[in-house]
């Protein structure tokens, strides 16, 4: 809804409904993957990460990103953070309440230092200089403190001449105005505010294009977000700060499940704008515009009829929704892995094939039962599906083939608790313990990012390090000695990979289509229908592992130190 249009709308209605269609009209979010948000870039969350820190691994970064699409030459009005909009970073870390423990929250304001030219920079001077105030809540939003005024965010990548020339900024080179942007908070925390090169890296063409990712024919494949920029917010916490009060600073175990927390990021923005010549006012309560946590929810997962209303929720409201639970339970891109539904329709998906009879037994496809069969049977006794231990969340209801996989992997996470281990140990029976390989498990919430904060740090440099995370260590730990001769809790490098928190090097698309396809079911020894009871490595397994969407890694390399992410393009480099 344009603006105009908005404010002749208000004018002749109550007040009080037209604060209610505001609000309704203009949640969404990530990579104008919603209707609504679209509109608004400014305010729109694209990506969310939370990892601990590679080079420091006593803290954990996160990292939001928000702008989506930004063309590095797009002057002479570049993209910044807006005004008159809080963005804020949400941490959950108390699995027996709903709500956030902690909040970040920046606000940020602009000034033009040189009105008189239309030029961003000229002569040492900045237009639209954009500075921020972070403030911080420990008590779940009742108080705040300040912990950073006149934080500076960098000017935008314009070219060489604008940065670094004498009639520009004089300055050595664009990354010495990235680390000289980065500031420490006298709480610990270390926070930079600022354009990047959007990390996120994705065949945006072929997917949207019908599934056409890898597109088939020979043609060529392109990163969609390839040579854009985006704005991200960055801050590395102590993970002293982020523990739940009582727990000791010491974690009894790598999967230590006090040590879990759930990472989120939003923009609000006043609910009522009322135009005038020359500007505007913004009024009202504020109104959250756009969420995001896990990548590609909004995107892939939910129907376009009901992306605003997706984001109309908070995670915590969230697990209590029934609407949008059937397109986890069944979703639709499983429609396009299944050879007796639509899967020669996209041909691209071709190595993608759900499990329809695992174990000779369990379908798992498109409104099937999935593993229904056995509720409240000897079989689950004392394991996660047993309704005595996490009540009806994970065998809810027949007809929802998913339940037990992809809906708790978005919805809670994944207990170290059988079935939820490797099929290493469990001699052929998927109920049974095995290997223990992820415990992300907060089950107070809906769409997180859900990272456990005790898992060490897989180095950027070590040989097996791979951006297929959690699956890169499921399948060292079912074929790689020593991981598959023993049921231990020992570390599996990228054990601290997606879908625990997401790393800049993770192939989130990747990972999500072979969750899709039934990657985890087969991690915990539901085996693909090619199974005949001897080597559980098939052709089907196989396929699936070795799916490539054809874009797996970022345009640029990701920096070594905080904040970790590449600098942004410039205007004049690009292609």
């Amino acid at each position: 809804m344009k603006e105009s249009i908005f404010h002749s709308f208000c004018r002749r209605l109550p007040a009080v409904f037209a604060l209610l269609m505001l609000a309704m009209s203009l949640r969404a979010s990530s990579h104008r993957e919603a209707p609504l948000i679209a509109n608004d870039p400014l305010a729109d969350n694209t990506d969310v990460y939370a990892f601990r820190s590679p080079d420091n691994p006593n803290t954990i970064t996160i990292i939001a990103c928000y702008i989506p699409a930004e063309l590095p030459h797009g002057g002479p009005n570049f993209h910044t953070f807006g005004e008159n909009i809080r963005y804020e970073l949400h941490v959950d870390n108390d699995p027996a309440k709903p709500g956030d423990e902690i909040t970040y929250r920046f606000t940020f304001k602009r000034t033009n230092e040189d009105p008189s030219t239309f030029f961003n920079i000229r002569l040492g001077k900045i237009n639209a200089k954009t500075t921020y105030t972070c403030e911080r809540s420990t008590d779940g939003g009742q108080t705040w403190q300040t912990i950073i005024t006149n934080g500076m965010v960098p000017p935008p990548n314009i070219g060489q001449r604008s940065i670094q020339s004498g009639v520009g900024l004089g300055a050595a080179d664009y990354n010495s105005l990235m680390m000289s942007a980065i500031l420490n908070a006298n709480t610990g925390e270390k926070v930079f505010c600022g354009p990047v090169d959007d990390p996120f890296f994705v065949d945006l063409g072929g997917v949207f294009d019908l599934g056409n990712m890898p597109r088939q024919g020979g043609a060529a494949f392109r990163d969609g977000l390839g040579q854009f920029n985006c704005h991200a917010i960055a801050i590395q916490v102590p993970i002293s700060t982020l523990l739940k009060a009582g727990v000791p600073a010491t974690p009894v175990s790598i999967l230590d499940p006090n040590y879990v927390i759930g990472v989120w990021a939003s923009a609000s923005r006043k609910a009522t704008r009322t135009l005038s010549a020359g500007g505007y006012t913004d009024s009202g309560n504020w109104v959250q515009v756009s969420r995001l946590g896990m990548p590609l929810t909004n995107e892939a997962v939910i129907p376009i009829g009901y992306k605003d209303y997706w984001n109309a929720l908070t995670p915590y409201q969230e697990l209590n929704d029934q609407i949008l639970d059937p397109f986890f339970y069944n979703p639709e891109l499983a429609l396009y892995m299944d050879n007796s539904l639509f899967g020669g329709a996209v041909p691209a998906f071709s190595k993608l094939r759900i499990q329809r009879k695992s174990l000779g037994a369990f379908d798992f496809g498109y409104g099937k039962d999935g593993l229904w069969s056995l509720k409240g049977s000897a079989a689950v006794a004392g394991t996660a599906l047993d309704d005595a231990v996490f009540g009806t969340l994970l065998l809810p209801g027949p007809g929802k083939a998913r339940s037990v996989d992809l809906w708790p992997i978005f919805h809670t996470g994944v207990p170290n608790f059988p079935p939820y281990q490797l099929a290493t140990g469990k001699n052929g029976n998927p109920l049974a313990a095995g290997k223990p390989f992820i415990h992300n498990f907060l089950p107070n919430g809906g769409d997180m990012l859900r990272l456990n904060m005790a898992t060490p740090v897989t180095p950027r440099n070590d040989p097996a390090f791979s951006s297929e995370g959690i699956i890169a260590a499921a399948v060292a730990g079912l074929t790689q000695a020593p991981y598959n001769t023993n049921t231990n809790v020992e570390f599996i490098p990228n054990m601290d990979g997606f879908p625990n928190g997401r790393r800049l090097e993770d192939d989130v698309t990747r990972i999500e289509l072979q969750a899709v396809s039934g990657i985890a079911l087969a991690a915990i020894g539901l085996w693909y229908d090619d199974f005949n009871g001897s080597n559980p490595v098939t052709n089907q397994l196989v396929n699936v592992l070795t799916y490539d969407t054809g874009v797996n890694q970022n345009d640029k390399s990701f920096q070594s130190g905080f904040p970790y992410l590449a600098a942004p393009w410039s205007g004049t480099e690009t292609n």
